[in-house]
């Protein structure tokens, strides 16, 4: 079941989608994290971020919506409260990528450096180029192309170790072309898709902002189409992300042509569900006949 995630050594395709899993000690008593391939860790910035205002969350049919607004304890405080229990997880064989957060490629690229320094345990850095750019009044830094390319110009600059990009549901296959010829050496597709949620009694949002990021089921049928159009024009591997709720959803993602899976909303309803799917997944795999699971990225048929 090893996959290897633009250089990152995985024992199986299973990864946790940042944002959901905290910085993993949270599920340690849960469940063993050490049966994972990878996690990785809620974004962090070079400062703390307060983050929105609650309400940060809310359910909706199919899935949940959320603005939480990346709260963060800064790289400094993340490393000397969660980097000895996670240095401790990557000497049982599970790799930790951490998610770089930033309003601006300086931010970015601050954060990283910090990264860099401080967790030399870090096996990997996903970049996410969803948050906000305030000096370009709150577009998403890898909504386009070019702004995309920007970030990961800079970034590629600091560190040879892998760095991988959390990519927004927008303009997939071009960005992604984009990404790779700036170095990235992976995807992970997709984060949430941009979404309202009205109280209609209220008139008034059900979240702290007018709007929020979906995620869950009804998200999974456009992530997997979104990796398996990347796939179409990058070679880099991809990490397919959005409503993994079991070993088929898992599958689907990898017949679509990623090479891991992370696994996010599942998280907050089953804590060890991370686990179970991945069992789940080694049954699907058995049950097709192949010795390797790499045989099975990108062989869906039509």
């Amino acid at each position: 079941m090893a996959v290897n995630f633009g250089g990152v050594h995985m024992k199986n395709p299973l990864n946790t989608a940042s944002g959901t899993f905290g910085f993993g000690w949270q599920f340690s008593e849960l469940m063993d994290v050490s049966r994972l391939g990878a996690i990785t860790t809620k974004g962090c910035a070079a400062t703390p971020w307060s983050g929105n205002p609650a309400p940060r969350m809310t359910e909706v049919p199919g899935g949940m919506m959320n603005s939480v607004g990346l709260q963060n304890p800064g790289v400094r405080a993340f490393a000397l409260e969660s980097g000895p229990w996670l240095e401790d997880l990557t000497t049982k064989g599970t790799q930790v990528i951490c998610q770089v957060a930033g309003h601006s490629t300086q931010e970015y690229v601050q954060a990283l450096e910090l990264f860099c320094e401080l967790c030399p345990w870090a096996a990997g850095f996903e970049i996410n180029v969803s948050c906000p750019n305030l000096a370009a009044g709150g577009v998403a830094c890898g909504s386009t192309p070019e702004g995309a390319r920007e970030v990961m110009r800079a970034c590629r600059k600091v560190t040879t170790r892998p760095l991988f990009v959390k990519m927004a549901p927008t303009r997939v296959p071009e960005i992604a072309v984009a990404l790779e010829a700036e170095g990235a050496d992976g995807l992970t597709i997709i984060n949430s898709i941009p979404g309202m949620a009205i109280d209609v009694h209220t008139r008034r949002s059900k979240l702290s902002k007018p709007t929020g990021g979906l995620s869950g089921p009804l998200c999974h049928p456009i992530a997997v189409r979104m990796v398996w159009e990347a796939a179409q024009v990058v070679d880099i591997p991809i990490c397919g992300v959005g409503g993994i709720m079991n070993g088929y959803d898992a599958a689907e993602f990898i017949l679509a042509g990623a090479t891991c899976v992370a696994v996010g909303m599942a998280n907050f309803a089953e804590p060890d569900a991370s686990v179970r799917i991945l069992e789940e997944l080694e049954a699907w795999a058995a049950s097709q006949g192949v010795h390797d699971i790499n045989e099975l990225i990108g062989a869906f048929e039509w």
